[in-house]
């Protein structure tokens, strides 16, 4: 209840007095650029396995490869204004929207695509663990470093680690710090972030 009533209350804010006004700015730099959607949404793996929409602003041009190929370092796909606003992670700023529809919560392990979850499954034993819970825009995982592309299995195992970590260790006060040092690391900006 504590939790999911600080969801309601942060996103709230942020939704109100950031995306309000950014969304048709960043909507315009968007689509002056590149054509398509301003809105990315993608089928990610939720709570209990379940699938939802997840929303960002989008920073790449159109492409088939969306669903099964993650961004990578340099990739070409991502636009002038994409590598911007993926660098300062503004473009996760729409899942704040998912959030008050309840298919994440501000803190929690990052959901992620439906064919990494099929894929990861069956390389990593406790890897559906992880979706005991409601998926995050941050988390612990993402604090700790483990931000970037997962190239070897290796990376994913410490990111689930960190996940599983996170749920057995759970408090209001571990997500209120999550939230300090996600806020603190945009503004410094994160090597990993591309």
């Amino acid at each position: 209840m504590l939790k999911r009533s600080f969801d309601l209350c942060f996103s709230l804010l942020v939704v109100v007095l950031v995306l309000s006004w950014l969304a048709p700015l960043l909507g315009l730099l968007i689509k002056f650029e590149s054509r398509g959607p301003v809105f990315f949404k993608q089928l990610r793996t939720g709570k209990h396995g379940k699938p939802f929409y997840c929303l960002k602003f989008r920073s790449m041009y159109l492409s088939a490869e969306a669903d099964r190929k993650q961004a990578s370092r340099g990739d070409s796909r991502i636009t002038r204004i994409g590598a911007f606003i993926r660098k300062t992670s503004i473009d996760e700023l729409p899942q704040f929207i998912n959030v008050l529809r309840g298919d994440m919560s501000v803190v929690g392990p990052r959901p992620h695509m439906l064919q990494h979850t099929l894929d990861y499954t069956q390389c990593i034993t406790n890897f559906m663990e992880r979706h005991a819970v409601t998926p995050g825009i941050t988390g612990w995982a993402q604090i700790k470093g483990y931000r970037d592309e997962t190239r070897e299995l290796q990376a994913m195992e410490h990111r689930v680690q960190a996940d599983i970590w996170y749920l057995r260790n759970w408090s209001f006060f571990l997500d209120v710090r999550i939230v300090a040092l996600t806020i603190l690391q945009a503004i410094r900006g994160d090597e990993n972030a591309f």
